[in-house]
């Protein structure tokens, strides 16, 4: 008789909303993918509750103007890039093919899967190409602004930012992963 044994790592057990079709591979991928934002969105928290991340004070992103107003909008464009991160979750969970039952009205419906891929894919190439032209003009837009970031705090922004880069791809496998899987098995 085999036995798993209770020490297992979790991330080897399938979540309870996984679906047939989907490849533990493809489980890690997503995971990997709404990962990816994190970092950057703690660097930008950081400078929301007004800790020094390196920033001259002729920057808008200067710590003596945080905490306050402005926090409101780092905050925000945290919020939203973490949700639009856990999305990429959708393409190997049971919610990004039928929604919810606990939405009113439309819940356990299920949708077309172009409702899905169209933005994925759309997102896809748009973060890909940002994050990609980011990262190539990163050094210039730094040597122009005597504000910006250098040594330690220049580090420490790079390697938050530089997991954005593998976002877009990411995102675009697990696109291209859920058309095929929805055209064969539905």
């Amino acid at each position: 008789m085999v036995s798993t044994p209770a020490s297992a790592p979790a991330t080897l057990a399938r979540p309870p909303d996984a679906l047939p079709g989907v490849s533990p591979w493809m489980r890690r991928l997503a995971t990997l993918a709404s990962l990816t934002v994190l970092p950057s969105c703690l660097w930008r928290l950081a400078i929301a509750v007004g800790i020094p991340m390196g920033w001259g004070p002729g920057s808008d992103l200067h710590h003596s103007y945080y905490p306050g107003r402005e926090s409101l909008v780092l905050v925000l464009v945290t919020l939203l890039q973490e949700v639009l991160g856990l999305l990429s979750l959708g393409l190997v969970r049971s919610w990004g093919e039928q929604l919810p039952g606990w939405i009113p009205w439309l819940g356990g419906r299920r949708f077309h899967p172009l409702v899905a891929v169209v933005p994925a894919a759309l997102g896809a190439l748009a973060l890909t190409g940002i994050t990609s032209l980011g990262a190539a003009t990163w050094s210039e837009v730094n040597a122009a602004n005597p504000d910006a970031p250098t040594g330690l705090t220049l580090w420490i922004f790079s390697l938050s930012y530089v997991p954005l880069l593998l976002w877009g791809p990411l995102l675009g496998v697990l696109a291209v992963a859920y058309w095929r899987r929805r055209r064969v098995h539905g």
